[in-house]
């Protein structure tokens, strides 16, 4: 089963992006091939829902940042190899001679620039083996042990740089005859170990750069439960795309599954919930996290309500639009799925009073729902005083604003409770704007 988060979720957390240099993409992609970016977005688009295949990837993550290690291949040169791989096969050397005959007589006569072509994509496949063969030669003299990640690659390298029949050929300048035999090597009798050696070698790219990302910016790992756990907790909760960061903790159960959030305007609310929504998709691709001890039960999704938008074309007002997407979450909840909720400010398109008592209903029904998990923020203080009254189902958590000098500041630091803050007219004033008008 797939992992779920939908396009509104997605943009919510800046999570997709190639071409956004602010997505969790973009802080992840510091690869140097363009294999490597296709499994990278692979990856993203695929979270797991497996404990054990989650662990196993994130266990190959931190070998990586534990034992870092530089990649040496060249983009273009991987590029020339795996299009000749992929061209085709000859399946004997009479059918090599003619392919690169009828290439070579076409360059002479016709100008044709086909042999040039094939000259290059050979001496580029054959320096890329010859980087294997250093690389490999380095990996067994620093003792490596056959059960870490790079066996595989070890395996199908060893078993292609050390095949008689490619000794003496190189990379340099190759004659006609050097040409049909390679042609014949490297299409037909090495092709499918050359295509998987490419396929593993872009795996090293992502383990490699990903281990960096995550060695550079402090992050950790998770370790991921059977559904059956039913939580997720975690320490210094921050976003990966912050430098400086305060980090929260969270702690989610079947016996408190809500989080009443409240908090002044840029106090943090919608920052940290988005927050914790990266760090549960990353962990369910064994990503390494903007977190600490990290341990979390695997879930079916995640939804998130933060940036809603009307809908012109469809006549949606912004009220509305919100009502479809608490129905939407509605439905998937109901169906008893275990997903990984946030509500950032609901039902704030309509007016107070509508809102209080619809934040108020769907916040209490969705404590029946134990296998989910939500963080639901308001500006609306009062329900939560409300909803306490119902029991410790719901966890109250507030972020302080601290005046000074009529100046408010913010610790980003969340306490218990619930607070009152409101600082919207005291923003107002400083900024002058009465006087103004």
């Amino acid at each position: 089963m797939s992992f779920i988060a939908d396009k509104q979720t997605l943009d919510d957390l800046s999570l997709l992006g190639k071409y956004n240099p602010h997505s969790v993409f973009s802080l992840f992609n510091q690869v140097k091939t363009r294999g490597a970016e296709k499994l990278l977005e692979a990856m993203f688009q695929q979270p797991l829902t497996d404990a054990g295949q989650i662990n196993t990837r994130s266990a190959i993550f931190q070998y990586f940042t534990q034992h870092p290690a530089e990649f040496p291949f060249e983009d273009a040169a991987l590029d020339k190899m795996e299009a000749y791989v992929e061209e085709g096969a000859d399946s004997n050397r009479l059918l090599s001679f003619l392919h690169v005959g009828r290439k070579k007589i076409a360059g002479m006569l016709l100008r044709d620039e086909a042999f040039q072509q094939e000259q290059e994509r050979i001496s580029s496949t054959m320096a890329v083996l010859q980087v294997c063969k250093t690389l490999l030669v380095q990996i067994e003299n620093n003792g490596w042990d056959k059960n870490s990640p790079w066996e595989k690659w070890v395996v199908v390298v060893r078993n292609v740089v050390q095949d008689s029949r490619l000794q003496g050929l190189t990379s340099g300048d190759i004659s006609f005859s050097q040409m049909v035999k390679l042609h014949h090597l490297l299409t037909g009798v090495f092709r499918e170990q050359l295509k998987n050696m490419l396929a593993l070698t872009y795996e090293l790219d992502l383990y490699i750069a990903v281990a960096r990302v995550a060695r550079d910016s402090g992050f950790s790992y998770g370790v991921a439960l059977p559904k059956s756990h039913n939580t997720i907790a975690a320490e210094e909760i921050r976003h990966p795309g912050l430098a400086k960061a305060v980090g929260n903790q969270l702690t989610f159960s079947g016996a408190s599954n809500v989080l009443f959030l409240t908090g002044a305007n840029m106090a943090g609310k919608s920052t940290l919930m988005k927050s914790a929504g990266i760090m549960v998709y990353l962990a369910h691709m064994g990503f390494p996290v903007a977190a600490k001890n990290l341990r979390f039960s695997v879930l079916d999704g995640i939804y998130s309500s933060v940036n809603v938008p009307d809908d012109i074309n469809k006549g949606y007002s912004h009220f509305y639009a919100e009502v479809l997407r608490v129905k939407t979450v509605a439905e998937e909840v109901a169906a008893g799925k275990s997903l990984f909720i946030i509500f950032d400010e609901l039902f704030k398109g309509t007016n107070v009073k509508d809102a209080y008592d619809a934040t108020l209903s769907v916040t209490s029904a969705f404590t029946s729902f134990r296998d989910c998990f939500f963080i639901i923020s308001t500006h609306i203080f009062e329900v939560g005083h409300e909803l306490m009254k119902a029991g410790d189902q719901i966890q109250f958590r507030f972020l302080p604003t601290v005046m000074k000098a009529h100046v408010p500041t913010y610790t980003y630091r969340l306490e218990t409770g619930i607070t009152t803050d409101r600082q919207g007219m005291i923003i107002i004033e400083n900024e002058g704007i009465l006087q103004m008008l």
